[in-house]
C-alpha cells in the first residue's frame, strides 16, 4: 500500500465535491436513470480501481476513507442498478467502515458525511454488521430507523430479499410473501 498522492487527494475531493452537492443529494435515495449513468460514465473507472485496491491508501485520512466508501458503497448501487455488481464491493467498504472507525474518523467529519461512513454496515446482510449500524447511528445521536428496519430484515431472513433477483438467488415462500407486501423495502 503506497502513500497518498496529489492526484489522489485531487480525486477525493472530486469524489467528495460531487456526491455533497445539493444536486446531487437531493437523489441519494431516489436516484434517476440520469444520475446514474453520470456516475457510471464519471466514477465507473475509479471504482474499478478502488475495488482493485489501488485507493486503499485513501483510508488513512477521514475524507479519503469517506470517498472510499462512497466509491465502493454508493457509487455501485447507480452504477449497476439491478445486477449483482450493484452489491459487489460492499464488504470493502464495510472493512473501510472499520478502518474509519477504529481512526475515529466519525468523530471529525459532519453528521451528513457520518451517515455515509455507517451506511456500508446498514447495507450488509451481516447481522454484526447490523448490530453496529444501529448501535452507531443511535450513539451519534442520529435518526436510528432505517438502520433498524434494515437490521429488522436481515434478522428475519439472513438477507435482503429485495436482492436475491439481482443476485440470483432463490426467493423463499416467506421472502415472496414479504416482497409482495406492502411492508417490503425494495432498496
Amino acid at each position: 500500500m503506497g502513500g497518498m498522492s496529489v492526484t489522489d487527494d485531487q480525486e477525493i475531493q472530486a469524489v467528495l465535491d460531487f456526491w455533497f452537492a445539493p444536486e446531487i443529494a437531493k437523489h441519494w435515495f431516489a436516484s434517476t436513470p440520469e444520475l446514474d449513468a453520470e456516475i457510471r460514465q464519471r466514477f465507473q473507472p475509479l471504482w474499478q480501481r478502488a475495488a482493485a485496491g489501488e485507493c486503499d491508501a485513501w483510508a488513512d485520512s477521514a475524507a479519503g476513507a469517506l470517498a472510499l466508501i462512497i466509491v465502493l458503497d454508493q457509487f455501485p448501487l447507480n452504477m449497476f442498478r439491478g445486477e449483482a455488481a450493484a452489491f459487489s464491493t460492499e464488504q470493502l467498504a464495510v472493512r473501510v467502515t472499520r478502518q474509519a472507525l477504529a481512526h475515529n474518523h466519525h468523530r471529525t467529519v459532519s453528521d451528513q458525511q457520518r451517515l455515509f461512513l455507517f451506511l456500508p454496515l446498514m447495507h450488509s446482510e451481516n447481522l454484526d454488521d447490523q448490530d453496529a449500524s444501529v448501535a452507531l447511528f443511535a450513539a451519534a445521536g442520529m435518526e436510528t430507523r432505517w438502520a433498524e428496519h434494515h437490521r429488522q430484515i436481515v434478522q428475519r431472513f439472513g438477507r435482503f430479499p429485495h436482492r436475491n433477483t439481482s443476485l440470483g438467488r432463490q426467493s423463499t415462500s416467506e421472502e415472496l410473501a414479504y416482497l409482495a407486501s406492502d411492508a417490503a423495502f425494495k432498496g
